[in-house]
């Protein structure tokens, strides 16, 4: 009986070692699995976002910033709370005259700093559901999309910065490192 009773022990003991084993090695798989993930979909950096505030009654304002990208990607869409349209702009010249319109997307080339600008590209936000102050904190949300196809949203939060005021970094041209 003492025979049984130390087997059964023993074996106890090796089925108890060999599941905590396995465990911790599918534990450490995951882990690295995760972290191999998450190298992959690294977030797009934003510098700066900033808002225009508005006058009373304006129904329209332009979120601005910086992104770079750790790998070629796309910045396909934007959404805020604040406004009931936002889209992506352009603005260029045709013909001796500005003209801005939605684009379909902005491409973000891999560690290339793309500058979202007055009067160059930016998100336009219309149907303002109130004044932007100076000062605001307005909640954007960016969605940026890979070379196969996968999307992550951005929270971003932008401040209000009063009309007329200069951008921040020395890009008062608006164009920054990007070129169009």
């Amino acid at each position: 009986m003492k025979f049984a009773s130390s087997l059964a022990s023993s074996l106890a003991s090796s089925f108890t070692t060999a599941s905590f084993t396995a465990s911790f090695t599918t534990a450490f798989a995951a882990l690295a699995l995760s972290l191999a993930c998450g190298a992959a979909h690294a977030q797009v950096t934003v510098k700066d976002p900033w808002v225009r505030a508005t006058v009373p009654a304006q129904k329209s304002t332009g979120a601005f910033m910086q992104l770079t990208a750790p790998q070629d990607m796309r910045l396909i869409e934007a959404r805020s709370p604040a406004a009931g349209v936002v889209e992506i702009h352009e603005m260029r010249m045709e013909n001796n005259v500005m003209k801005m319109s939605a684009v379909e997307g902005i491409a973000l080339p891999a560690g290339k700093t793309v500058n979202l600008a007055s009067g160059s590209y930016h998100v336009m936000m219309m149907d303002l559901k109130a004044q932007v102050k100076e000062g605001d904190t307005v909640p954007l949300t960016l969605v940026v999309e890979d070379k196969d196809k996968k999307r992550q949203n951005i929270e971003v939060k932008a401040v209000a910065r009063a009309l007329g005021a200069p951008a921040k970094g020395g890009m008062h041209d608006g164009h920054g490192e990007h070129k169009h």
